[in-house]
């Protein structure tokens, strides 16, 4: 069962008038704050390291449980807001969208080489790698 949002639009009169909208149509438009590292596995058994948050590990999970995946793991929670985190926290909500639970595979966040080396930088920052 899909979770809906009640918004309140409140016009010149000020009369209240409540739209719904799905999880997917409000999760597009949420801006991702990265809290967590996590060791995602793949299907073919290599692994890699993603700066994510609960939502994306709860999705990570039910990818795992579908098989698009073969685990993920969380390595560290509560990271600090550092500028690297920032810095990746704009490249994943420029380029990318939580995906909801109707997902029919996982999407993992490409990274550029300069995002690459963001990613490293981070996980040296929590001692993690």
């Amino acid at each position: 069962m899909p979770i809906t949002v009640i918004l309140t639009v409140i016009f010149r009169f000020k009369v209240p008038i409540m739209v719904k909208r799905r999880e997917k149509d409000v999760l597009e438009k949420q801006q991702q704050v990265l809290t967590l590292i996590e060791e995602i596995t793949r299907n073919d058994g290599t692994s890699y390291y993603e700066i994510g948050n609960m939502v994306h590990n709860g999705r990570a999970e039910l990818a795992a449980e579908r098989g698009f995946i073969k685990q993920v793991r969380i390595l560290q929670l509560n990271i600090p807001h550092s500028r690297n985190v920032i810095k990746y926290e704009d490249y994943v909500n420029s380029h990318y969208q939580m995906q909801d639970e109707s997902m029919d595979h996982w999407e993992e966040w490409k990274r550029t080489p300069e995002m690459d080396q963001v990613v490293e930088d981070i996980l040296k920052e929590n001692h993690v790698g």
